[in-house]
């Protein structure tokens, strides 16, 4: 991960920061200067482990443990993060549920517990940051989208609604915000290799183990590397986008 300074003096709000692509961004933005609060639901270890890496590396990096559709809760993750680090440039709405069920099985609790993570806590979060994110001058929001909101995926009615609904959400965050010259970007991954949840979560299911045309899946690191960009210098021009990163996969 290279080292740099394009972020020095900024700090960054990483939600669902635990693990996987999270974990990848949080390092990513710390390596570039950013000090950075790690968001997490319950993987509190896993959350310390980011953060110990981060500061093995030299970088700044806390823990705070939260439900982001919990509106108190981020109101108070928020609170801990100006008054560690004094200010707010950068939010990465990342956290999300990736479950899967056939839509005739899924539940009306599960159907609002995907779409409730997905869009309800971007909407907490940003909410929750945008005063500081205005004062920044600067401030940049990054979405963390799918694949399946663009192409569809089967058993994933919910998370499919989810991500498309967050796709739409960036157009209209990033008209709303541009005033305060906040951007706000949506980051498409495609098939990634990440940990799959728990130790003995199901193997990828046979219906999603196709590689895209570039023979291989994408690397958490290949994600976190566009989110940097998006919030550094470099992408002051650059908003209402969603980017995709897929390997060759989807080409809209």
């Amino acid at each position: 991960m290279r080292q740099g300074d394009e972020l020095a003096g900024k700090v960054a709000l990483v939600t669902g920061g635990a693990r996987n692509i999270g974990r990848a961004i949080a390092r990513s933005l710390a390596a570039a200067g950013a000090a950075v609060m790690v968001n997490a639901n319950a993987s509190r270890e896993a959350a310390q482990e980011t953060v110990a890496m981060i500061e093995k590396a030299g970088g700044k990096a806390a823990v705070f443990i939260a439900d982001v559709t919990d509106p108190a809760a981020v109101a108070s993750m928020v609170d801990e993060t100006i008054q560690r680090y004094g200010r707010l440039d950068i939010l990465v709405n990342n956290a999300a549920i990736r479950s899967e069920t056939p839509f005739a099985k899924t539940t009306l609790e599960e159907w609002r517990r995907v779409l409730s993570t997905v869009l309800d806590g971007a909407f907490i979060c940003t909410q929750a940051c945008l005063p500081h994110l205005a004062r920044s001058g600067s401030g940049a929001i990054v979405n963390i989208g799918g694949l399946t909101g663009h192409k569809g995926a089967l058993h994933r009615s919910h998370v499919v609604t989810a991500k498309g609904g967050l796709a739409a959400m960036t157009k209209a965050l990033a008209l709303d915000l541009a005033e305060h010259h906040i951007t706000v970007n949506c980051v498409v991954p495609g098939t990634v290799e990440t940990q799959r949840g728990l130790p003995g979560a199901p193997e990828r299911p046979s219906h999603r183990v196709a590689l895209p045309p570039v023979g291989r899946r994408g690397a958490p690191g290949e994600i976190a590397a566009m989110v940097r960009m998006l919030c550094g210098p470099d992408a002051r021009y650059l908003t209402g986008q969603s980017i995709h990163l897929n390997g060759g996969g989807f080409m809209p």
